[in-house]
């Protein structure tokens, strides 16, 4: 996740991205432009270049449903499941009551057509834990 340097130019922005998506260590990427709806502009990241990573590696992107965040929104939700990446909705919750906001990450999946087969937390156990094990 982008928690810092959110205004760096395009070019070392995506070069942050990239570095983790190419970690071996790291299997998804969270609200990966660091917006604040209202407050904080979206990072200028090369979506290109992040999601042809993103397939290359397998890693997931996060669809954060914070509705402060929201992030992927729809439109890259939609494309990532499009040139199928996998996809995860999270609460961003600091505490239990911010797992409330789960339904809004789903509203957003469901505004990109994301089907549930592209979404690893709604894989069963025996799938996902498939999936962890073949990253190594």
């Amino acid at each position: 996740s982008l928690h810092f340097g959110l205004t760096q130019d395009r070019a070392t922005i995506t070069m942050r991205l990239l570095n983790a998506i190419n970690n071996p260590h790291v299997d998804c990427i969270g609200h990966m432009t660091g917006r604040l709806i209202g407050s904080r502009p979206s990072a200028d990241v090369d979506f290109d270049a992040v999601f042809e990573a993103a397939l290359k590696t397998d890693t997931v992107l996060e669809i954060n449903a914070n509705p402060a965040r929201l992030d992927l929104d729809s439109q890259y939700a939609r494309r990532a499941q499009q040139l199928g990446i996998k996809l995860a909705i999270n609460t961003d919750a600091h505490s239990t009551k911010m797992m409330d906001m789960l339904p809004y990450g789903i509203l957003t999946a469901r505004r990109a057509w994301v089907e549930p087969t592209h979404v690893i937390n709604t894989w069963s156990f025996d799938r996902l834990y498939a999936w962890i094990q073949s990253r190594g």
